[in-house]
C-alpha cells in the first residue's frame, strides 16, 4: 500500500473519521497532567487502536515511526528497558486544535533517560475523547534534546568582536574528530552544532567564498519559502529588515555574516578528491585539494553534505542535435537571459526553476517564451504555503520550538494534513487554476507536497507569479506533444508541431542520490555499506538522511534550509555520543506492521 492511501488506513481518529467533539469547556491542565502521568506506566489501553508514535532519536537512536497501539506499546516497552526514562513533566500550555472534520488536544512534556548515554528529551501528545468519556493518545512524538553533562547543541556563543581568531587555530590542523564535506546550509548547520558540542571539526567547501553555493546560481534565484524558515542555527540569521522571499545574494551575505559571528571553521576553495576508511584504526583518510595544493587530513567521522539534488544534470535526448543553430543548455549552467532579447526561448520543464527561467526570459524581452510540459505539475500558490508556515515560523515563536513542532511529526500525517489544508485553500479560488488549464497547462489537482519534497525531490511549482503570466498567454505552454528532434531553428514534436527556438533551457532536474557520489569519492566498498539518500522507506522515514545509514562513522545530510538547520542537531549529538564512547543504542525491532500500512 502506498503513502497516498494512508487516509484510508490511519487514523480513524483525528484527520479522517473524527472522534466525538471536544467540549468547549475543559480543564486542559488536569487532562495534560493525567495523560503525561500515564506515560510512566504506559499500557496499550491509553492509546487509540490506530495510534502513531514518531521518535526522533530519543529512545530508538534513529528516526522511527510506529503504527497501531500494539506496535507503539511494544516498541515503547522494549526501548524503555534500555533507556529507563524518568521525571515526566508537562511543559507549555495544552492547546485545542479544531478543523472542519476533527479536533484534538496537544500537550508538551519532558523527560530524562538514565541509561547509557543519559539524556534529556521532550515530546508531544495529541489526544482525543472517546465515546465513553475517556481520553486516549492518537499520536505521540518524542525528541532527543541533549546529552546530560555535555554542552547545549542548540546554543553557541558568538565570538567576541575583540578577537579576530579563537584561541585554538584550526587553519593548519590535519586531524579532526569530524570532517563535514560541503559548506552549504547543511554543512554550515552541522559545523555550528559540532562546535557547540566542543567537537574538533572542519567544513570543506569547494567554492572560494561562503555562500557561493547560492551566489553562483542563476541571477533571479530566490527562496520560495518564507524568511523565518531560512535561518541557520543559534540566531535569526535574517532579521525582518530582509524581504519575505530571500534572494540568492541575501542568503550568501547572511551565511557569511553567520560564519563570522560564530567563527565557524570552514576551508573554502577546498574539495575532497578521495577518501578511505581504516577498519583497524577506525580512521578516515581524506585526500583534498586546498587552494590548488594537494594534502591529506584524517578524522574519525564524516558528515557528507555535498549538495543533494544538484550533482548530476538530467537532460532528455532528441534526434539530430547537431543541426540546431541556437543555444542549448541545462539550467545548472543558466545565469541570465540578458543577451537573448528578441530571440525565441523554450524552457523544457515546468517545476520551480523552469518557471523562474520563463519569467526571466519574458522580462528580458524575448520575442516568445514557451514552456514544454512533460507531465502534470502540482502548483501551490506561495501565499497558501506561507499561511501554513506562518503559524509556526514567525517573529514570536523561537525557531527551535517551531522546528520541533514542524519536523517531529510522521510524514504520513504530514501528507494528510498538508493535502487537506492546501487543497482546501485551492478550492476557494478555482478560477486561478481553471485559467491555467485553459492555457494548456496540465495541473496535478491532487498534488502532494510530501511526495514532491521527500520522494521526488521537487517537480512542483511554488507560484510566486509565473502562473498568472501563463494564464494570460504571456508565457506559452506546449503540453500536447513532446519534442523528439532538433531543427536548425528549434524543435520538432511527436505530433509534427514545430517549436521555434533560438535558446533552449533544460530545467529537467538532477540525479539527487548522493550514494553515487559516495561511490565515486570513497569507493564501492564504503558505498556498499551505506544506504541510498532520500525517498521514503516503509515507515515513512527518509532513507539515509540524518541517521545511521550503514557505516558507523558516516552520515548523510541535506535537504531544504529548515531540514538542514534542525536535523544537524541530531547528527552532532550522534557524533558526540560516539566520541564519548556511549553511542546511541539503535532499536531495529517492531517492524512487522508498517509495510501493511504504508
Amino acid at each position: 500500500m502506498t503513502l497516498s492511501r494512508l487516509c484510508k488506513t490511519i487514523p480513524n481518529s483525528s484527520l479522517c473519521s473524527p472522534y466525538p467533539p471536544i467540549p468547549e469547556f475543559i480543564d486542559l491542565a488536569a487532562l495534560s497532567g493525567h495523560l503525561i502521568k500515564a506515560i510512566e506506566l504506559l499500557s496499550e489501553d491509553i492509546f487509540t487502536s490506530d495510534a502513531i508514535w514518531r521518535d526522533s532519536f530519543a529512545l530508538t537512536g534513529t528516526l522511527r515511526t510506529f503504527y497501531s497501539a500494539a506496535s507503539v506499546t511494544e516498541a515503547w516497552n522494549n526501548t524503555t528497558k534500555t533507556h529507563h526514562p524518568i521525571k515526566f513533566a508537562g511543559f507549555g500550555d495544552p492547546r485545542v486544535f479544531r478543523t472542519p472534520t476533527a479536533a484534538w488536544v496537544d500537550m508538551g512534556f519532558t523527560f530524562e533517560t538514565t541509561g547509557t548515554p543519559a539524556t534529556t528529551c521532550s515530546g508531544f501528545l495529541s489526544v482525543v475523547p472517546m465515546k465513553d468519556g475517556k481520553w486516549k493518545i492518537w499520536m505521540m512524538r518524542t525528541i532527543l534534546e541533549q546529552l546530560k553533562g555535555q554542552p547545549n547543541v542548540d546554543a553557541c556563543e558568538p565570538v567576541s568582536q575583540a578577537l579576530e581568531r579563537p584561541s585554538i587555530d584550526d587553519r593548519h590542523k590535519t586531524d579532526f574528530d569530524c570532517v563535514v564535506v560541503g559548506g552549504g546550509q547543511a554543512g554550515l548547520s552541522t559545523g555550528g552544532r559540532l562546535k557547540a558540542l566542543g567537537i574538533s571539526y572542519v567544513i570543506l567547501e569547494k567554492y572560494p567564498n561562503v555562500g557561493d553555493n547560492w551566489k553562483t546560481r542563476y541571477d533571479s534565484t530566490k527562496l520560495h519559502t518564507i524568511r523565518e524558515f531560512a535561518h541557520l542555527p543559534f540566531d535569526r540569521t535574517f532579521p525582518d529588515t530582509y524581504p519575505e522571499f530571500l534572494t540568492k545574494d541575501m542568503l550568501a551575505v547572511g551565511y557569511q555574516d553567520w560564519v563570522k559571528k560564530y567563527d565557524i571553521n570552514i576551508w573554502c576553495s577546498t574539495s575532497m578528491q578521495s577518501g578511505s576508511w581504516s577498519e583497524e584504526n577506525q580512521i578516515w583518510t581524506l585526500n583534498i585539494l586546498r587552494n590548488g595544493q594537494e594534502s591529506t587530513i584524517t578524522c574519525s567521522y564524516v558528515v557528507f553534505a555535498a549538495g543533494a539534488g544538484s550533482q548530476v544534470p538530467v537532460t532528455p535526448s532528441y534526434e539530430h542535435k547537431g543541426v540546431f543553430k541556437g543555444i542549448a543548455l541545462h539550467s545548472g549552467s543558466y545565469k541570465s537571459p540578458a543577451e537573448w532579447a528578441g530571440k525565441h526561448g523554450v524552457v523544457i520543464g515546468t517545476a520551480n526553476t523552469a518557471h523562474d527561467v520563463a519569467e526571466d526570459m519574458l522580462a528580458a524581452g524575448l520575442a516568445s517564451v514557451t514552456m514544454v510540459q512533460r507531465s502534470p505539475t502540482y502548483v501551490v500558490p506561495a501565499e497558501h504555503y506561507k499561511e501554513t508556515h506562518d503559524k509556526a515560523y514567525n517573529a514570536h515563536v523561537p525557531t527551535e520550538m517551531a522546528d520541533r513542532l514542524y519536523f517531529s511529526g510522521p510524514a504520513a500525517l504530514g501528507r494528510i494534513m498538508s493535502k487537506a489544508v492546501l487543497h482546501g485553500k485551492a478550492a476557494k479560488e478555482p478560477e486561478r487554476f481553471d485559467a491555467l488549464e485553459r492555457a494548456g497547462f496540465l495541473l496535478d489537482r491532487n498534488g502532494d507536497m510530501i511526495y514532491q519534497i521527500f520522494e521526488r525531490f521537487g517537480g512542483h511549482y511554488m507560484d510566486v507569479g509565473a502562473s498568472a503570466k501563463i494564464s494570460s498567454g504571456l508565457i506559452k505552454v506546449k503540453s500536447d506533444s513532446l519534442p523528439v528532434a532538433w531543427k536548425e531553428d528549434g524543435l520538432i514534436c511527436g505530433n509534427g508541431d514545430h517549436l521555434r527556438a533560438d535558446v533552449v533551457v533544460f530545467a529537467t532536474g538532477f540525479i539527487g542520490n548522493l550514494h553515487l557520489l559516495v561511490a565515486e569519492l570513497f569507493g564501492h566498498e564504503v558505498a556498499s555499506q551505506v544506504d541510498d539518500f532520500w525517498g521514503l522507506d516503509e515507515e515513512g522515514e527518509l532513507k539515509g538522511a540524518f541517521k545511521p545509514c550503514g557505516h558507523p562513522a558516516f552520515w548523510y545530510h541535506g535537504g531544504a534550509v529548515g531540514q538542514a538547520r534542525y536535523f544537524a542537531r541530531f547528527i552532532a549529538l550522534q557524533v558526540k555520543a560516539r566520541i564519548l564512547g556511549t553511542p546511541l543504542p539503535i532499536y531495529n525491532g517492531t517492524r512487522r506492521m508498517e509495510k501493511a500500512i504504508l
